[in-house]
């Protein structure tokens, strides 16, 4: 990644603790540097710089404005005499920024809100916007998140599937109603995280996840191995239907807080460590060992928790099957977690969405963004040792078929 010297003007700095709109300024100042640090980039030259690799001339600046939270800023994009200059610091930053921006937009036109808000999307935006405004900038937002939410996913295969949901406010018909927004990441078969999609369903029920799962597939989902998901019974439901064959792990995490609940306080502190080992046991054998004490010992002092304990073990454990490796991280949807607290962050500013497009803007901008960091950075998991793994389980089976078919 390139690396920019910045210079920053002593009266912006002071001004940061006197007015609003420093912060404005400041950012405006160092974008319009790294915009002229990239032309040089591209150019091979300085300004008036003399050098056998320049690669063409500059020719002036553009104004370009570029609405954020924190105020509209103007930089001054580069010109070139033969060619055009590329920078992909607009679509990359103002995604997002869009997103938000038109949802509190949408709020003041739709005359939804307080005079609170109306005021707030003033402050965040530094200007009054327009019913006009508002449709210029969906019509060039909606476009990219739908065709990012929608694209064909034949290009990889995705062995581990992770999938929850998250609940929204939207305002719908004269009510604000409370909707779920399912969404699924995917880890393809070179070990690179990817979020697949987001879908908007009236609740978290077996026809909204079969319907979300069945979307996926025709978007040519393939190859799926595990799922890793809470125990919604309707969520169970519907990927034992759409991912028939495929193995389910229930999220540890989930699984050990229901089985707390039922345990007496005063056991939850032994009981915690005695259920730990389980989850970590080297190997399903082990596992089992272990959950044959745990019971004998306290089915007396706690059989709710132990009845829970019984019911869910070849679920939460499921994931003791595959190489250590790769057991911490599809032993729960932590990760999942963590990625819907990142949406809560920008949706607390919005708090009771307009409408479900303006919620699908949002939601899809950030994921998008989130999606370019995950399939572009660093490998999330070596998977050699998962295809050999599954190359040799593929060998046992099929001799395990033929000593079958002999008998």
């Amino acid at each position: 990644m390139a690396q920019y010297q910045i210079n920053l003007n002593d009266e912006i700095l002071h001004g940061l603790f006197q007015r609003d709109e420093a912060v404005a300024r400041l950012i405006e100042q160092v974008l319009n540097q790294v915009l002229q640090a990239q032309v040089t980039e591209q150019l091979k030259a300085a300004p008036y710089e003399r050098t056998e690799e320049r690669q063409g001339y500059r020719n002036g600046t553009l104004p370009h404005t570029l609405t954020t939270r924190v105020g509209t800023l103007t930089l001054r994009v580069p010109r070139l005499r033969n060619g055009q200059f590329s920078t992909d610091l607009f679509m990359r930053y103002q995604r997002s920024e869009q997103a938000l921006v038109l949802a509190l937009m949408e709020m003041v036109v739709n005359g939804v809100s307080t005079r609170k808000v109306a005021k707030i999307t003033e402050e965040l935006c530094g200007t009054e916007f327009s019913k006009s405004t508002v449709s210029d900038l969906c019509k060039r937002l909606d476009p990219i998140v739908h065709a990012w939410n929608n694209r064909n996913l034949r290009e990889h295969t995705y062995p581990f599937l992770i999938v929850d949901a998250m609940v929204l406010k939207i305002r719908e018909e004269g009510r604000v109603r409370s909707r779920s927004v399912m969404i699924a990441t995917g880890i393809n078969e070179e070990g690179y995280r990817e979020i697949l999609g987001l879908m908007l369903g009236d609740s978290e029920s077996e026809a909204s996840w079969t319907e979300f799962f069945s979307w996926l597939k025709s978007r040519d989902l393939r190859g799926v191995d595990i799922v890793v998901s809470d125990s919604h019974s309707g969520l169970v439901n519907a990927v034992k239907a759409q991912f028939q064959g495929c193995t389910w792990q229930r999220c540890q995490t989930h699984f050990m807080r229901n089985l707390l609940d039922a345990t007496p306080k005063s056991l939850q502190g032994d009981v915690y460590g005695r259920i730990r080992a389980i989850l970590d046991a080297p190997d399903l054998k082990t596992a089992r060992v272990l959950l044959n004490q745990v019971i004998e010992d306290y089915y007396e002092k706690a059989p709710r928790a132990m009845r829970v304990l019984e019911e869910g073990f070849d679920d939460v454990t499921a994931v003791l099957e595959l190489p250590e490796r790769y057991r911490k991280r599809l032993r729960t949807t932590n990760g999942q977690e963590r990625l819907n607290e990142e949406i809560r962050r920008r949706e607390r500013v919005i708090r009771i969405f307009p409408n479900r497009e303006s919620a699908l803007r949002l939601l899809g901008a950030l994921l998008m963004e989130m999606d370019e960091k995950w399939s572009t950075g660093r490998r999330y998991l070596d998977m050699t040792e998962y295809w050999d793994w599954r190359k040799v389980q593929k060998e046992t089976l099929k001799q395990a078929s033929k000593v079958h078919h002999l008998r």
